[in-house]
């Protein structure tokens, strides 16, 4: 998984290839009759918007961290918990976090947005379209929101922690084991 994770990290591009063709799937599962390469090409226009902040953020991090390398990098010793030794690369690592707590500071709110808006199309979906629409949208639903959440409550966790132990006198913030 950790060579995925690199792979994915340097090639963003891979991220939206990938990331459009599941959701081409799942609009062509959930609504089939037109042809699979027109709902590509609507899902591919329809994320342009999302790509553009996507890579907007992307530049913003690879500016913190030096270079996209130095992002894969700090991301995976954000992921491992593992903290910089490196001057330099503490300093990178502490302006990554700050931005990464500064961005997500209304991260509750938009959850709750984001459930809200998922339940209000799935009610709508049951009263206007068909069991297999209503189906997949309360499954889409259940899966996206509860892995929102989850996702977002452990990079929270994990931001917060590398913020505290930065901050500290850069001790592991997990126990060293190793020499006991």
């Amino acid at each position: 998984m950790e060579r995925v994770n690199t792979l994915l990290g340097k090639h963003i591009w891979l991220q939206f290839v990938l990331s459009i063709l599941a959701g081409s799937a799942l609009v062509a599962l959930l609504f089939p009759g037109p042809s699979v390469l027109s709902v590509v090409l609507r899902t591919t226009v329809v994320s342009v918007g999302g790509i553009a902040a996507v890579l907007l953020a992307r530049r913003k991090e690879n500016r913190a961290a030096g270079s996209t390398d130095g992002l894969v990098v700090l991301d995976r010793k954000l992921r491992k918990g593992d903290v910089p030794t490196d001057p330099a690369e503490r300093d990178a690592m502490r302006a990554l976090v700050a931005q990464r707590l500064h961005r997500t500071r209304h991260r509750v709110p938009a959850l709750v947005f984001l459930t809200v808006l998922f339940c209000s199309v799935t009610v709508l979906t049951a009263a206007t379209g068909g069991p297999r629409q209503t189906i997949g949208f309360a499954l889409l639903t259940v899966v996206f929101i509860g892995w929102s959440i989850s996702n977002s409550s452990l990079q929270h966790r994990r931001l917060r922690a590398m913020d505290a132990a930065l901050r500290s006198d850069g001790a592991a913030l997990r126990p060293d084991y190793s020499q006991a």
